[in-house]
């Protein structure tokens, strides 16, 4: 059996390469995953801005949403939002890069607390995302 971080590795590179959503359609990119970790990257276009000209916050939403699916799938086990919320306190420009990382903070049981902070590419916290996931029967890659 490979270690953590490898196996980490080989099931984000495996869910990212079926993710229509996350790649194809919102043009995220996966830069990490490890155990318990993980961290992508979107930049705002056109196409992601609203009736105020600033990025829909369900995009951001998306971003902070898809990187805690990475960070809760980590340990290949899979594993769904069980719930989570968001707060928004910074726009997204047209042209910004924003970076979002998530970060374990607790695993019990079949439940993990996952808190993602999505940035613009000046360091400035744009939104704050909790979210619980609960483990289901399976694994993204074979054991």
């Amino acid at each position: 059996m490979s270690d953590p971080k490898t196996i980490a590795r080989q099931v984000g590179e495996t869910m990212f390469a079926v993710d229509v959503a996350s790649k194809d359609t919102m043009g995220m990119a996966l830069l990490v995953c490890e155990p318990g970790r993980a961290v992508m990257r979107m930049t705002v276009k056109a196409l992601h801005l609203n009736g105020h000209q600033i990025c829909h916050g369900g995009f951001i939403f998306t971003l902070a949403d898809s990187t805690f699916a990475f960070a809760c799938n980590s340990y290949n086990k899979n594993a769904v939002a069980a719930g989570c919320s968001i707060e928004f306190l910074k726009p997204g420009k047209l042209g910004d890069v924003l970076t979002c990382e998530g970060i374990e903070q607790t695993l019990s049981g079949r439940h993990g607390i996952y808190d993602m902070k999505v940035t613009n590419q000046h360091g400035e916290v744009i939104a704050m995302f909790r979210g619980k996931s609960a483990q289901i029967p399976g694994t993204v890659i074979p054991e």
